[in-house]
């Protein structure tokens, strides 16, 4: 078989029929069989309908074959493909011969043909790609990828690999996983000498090792971490190269077991030098809008699905805020709004406070009826790297703000002064050494520079409607879960 060349699925459904004979592999969703006919319906994984495949059993010898085969065995199907008498699909491909590749046990095959819970899927990830849902899922995930690559691209933005381990906190708030090779039993001690031909685990069972621990004798050299953002190294960058962006896996040790937490997740984080806040939404509107298109045109099918299996109404939605302008509100406006509004708020809106998701959702959709931004948020709720306001309580922050979800970006212009950020430092409790070099950037032509982020996982969620986030991404990492 001629990897390359081979027609999946997808083009096949979408073509005519044709005089000359294929091949189709792929694996079998299910069969139905009469007296002289068989009905295979053959996935591939390249679209949500599946090709079907005619097998006459009196005009061939692939009686005994049959029989072998399932629901999820891996089969090679050659024949013709012909026009489809049957409603739901225009062609269909009468089998000359039949290859079985990978039979599957139907006693012990846990996906039927019938509906799973997700809460069961999430129990064989390894297994849920092959249902519609997640097939459709990890299309949709896909298209999204691309366009993300695509949209900066197309801008002149230069793509960023950030590291994965660091020695510091991006923003300032704790929640790390820890990276070290010593033995976490035993670790070796400050002000312990352990004695040639003894181990740290000797020093520490005879009472030795009573300081800190020596991280100088860690694999790095000192503590570190897996990185919540990748946004202070592509600041770096961005005041070298004028424009970046990542797009990577970050990490985060929160102790959230809900629908909204991962610990691992990816994160879409563009940096802007000689661009300030205005400069920053103008993006982040574009970015939003680009991407909820370009999935609506690219993925019909899937989000024909999703809008009537798991969200109805989600394509109108989406569309609504691809074509919608976003509306500009400061922190400020959004607090007076929320507290005339009259509405019983889990979390009582006043100044201060963090914006929750029930107040993000009435902005909204009862507010703006439309997607909104956000800006200046009160200085103590947010990162340190901030841009001051003259007022000296607020920072030029912004939050993007769509129906259904709230807040799908975050982000702001960062602080170019050099003793503005030192103070913001200082003021946090932070260790002015581990940020040295992020200084650095202020001290050596130091420009104004923008930059948000967004979480990869969050957007393909509110594209899909899909209720938990750890069903949008192929195996999830989560308290207490990293099977697989």
């Amino acid at each position: 078989m001629n990897y390359l060349s081979r027609t999946r699925i997808a083009a096949l459904l979408a073509s005519g029929p044709s005089a000359e004979e294929i091949e189709v592999p792929g694996w079998v969703r299910t069969r139905r069989d009469s007296k002289n006919v068989c009905f295979l319906e053959l996935n591939d994984g390249s679209s949500l309908n599946g090709l079907q495949v005619i097998i006459n059993k009196e005009g061939t010898d692939l009686q005994p074959l049959i029989e072998r085969i399932q629901t999820g065995a891996a089969v090679i199907a050659r024949g013709h493909l012909v026009e489809s008498p049957g409603a739901g699909q225009s062609v269909e491909l009468v089998c000359r011969d039949l290859t079985l590749v990978g039979e599957c046990p139907a006693e012990s095959y846990p996906l039927q043909k019938k509906r799973h819970s997700f809460e069961f899927l999430r129990e064989i990830a390894h297994l849920r790609g092959r249902t519609n849902t997640f097939g459709a899922v990890m299309r949709v995930r896909n298209c999204l990828s691309r366009a993300v690559h695509q949209f900066y691209q197309e801008r002149g933005f230069l793509y960023l690999h950030t590291p994965i381990i660091t020695a510091g906190d991006a923003e300032g708030a704790g929640a790390l996983f820890q990276v070290t090779t010593l033995d976490v039993e035993n670790p070796p001690r400050l002000g312990s000498a352990t004695p040639a031909g003894a181990t740290s685990g000797d020093a520490a069972r005879s009472g030795a090792a009573a300081g800190p621990v020596d991280y100088g004798r860690d694999f790095f050299g000192s503590r570190t971490f897996l990185t919540v953002s990748g946004q202070l190294n592509a600041e770096a960058y961005a005041t070298a190269l004028d424009r970046v962006y990542t797009f990577g896996p970050t990490f985060r040790a929160e102790n959230s077991n809900t629908t909204r937490h991962l610990a691992e997740f990816w994160m879409i984080e563009p940096e802007m030098a000689f661009c300030d806040l205005e400069g920053n939404m103008e993006l982040a509107e574009q970015f939003v809008r680009y991407l909820l298109r370009d999935v609506l045109e690219k993925c019909p099918e899937d989000m024909t699905f999703f809008d009537k299996r798991i969200e109805p109404g989600i394509v109108e939605s989406l569309r609504g805020v691809a074509e919608t302008q976003f509306r500009h509100l400061s922190y400020t406006e959004a607090i007076s709004a929320l507290e005339k509004s009259g509405e019983t708020f889990e979390y009582a809106p006043s100044w201060g406070i963090d914006l929750q998701t029930e107040h993000e959702k009435y902005l909204t959709e009862k507010y703006a009826g439309g997607p909104v931004i956000v800006t200046d948020y009160p200085r103590e709720i947010k990162a340190f790297y901030m841009k001051h306001n003259e007022d000296g309580k607020t920072v030029r922050a912004m939050d993007v703000l769509v129906p259904r979800l709230g807040e799908i970006i975050g982000g702001s212009q960062r602080e170019d002064r050099l003793d503005a950020l030192e103070a913001s430092i200082d003021r946090l409790g932070l260790d002015r050494e581990t940020y040295r070099w992020y200084l650095d950037l202020r001290r050596f032509g130091s420009v104004p520079h923008s930059g948000f982020g967004l979480g990869f996982e969050r957007l393909v969620r509110y594209v899909t409607g899909m209720q938990n986030i750890r069903d949008v991404i192929p195996f999830p990492r989560a308290v207490g879960n990293a099977d697989f």
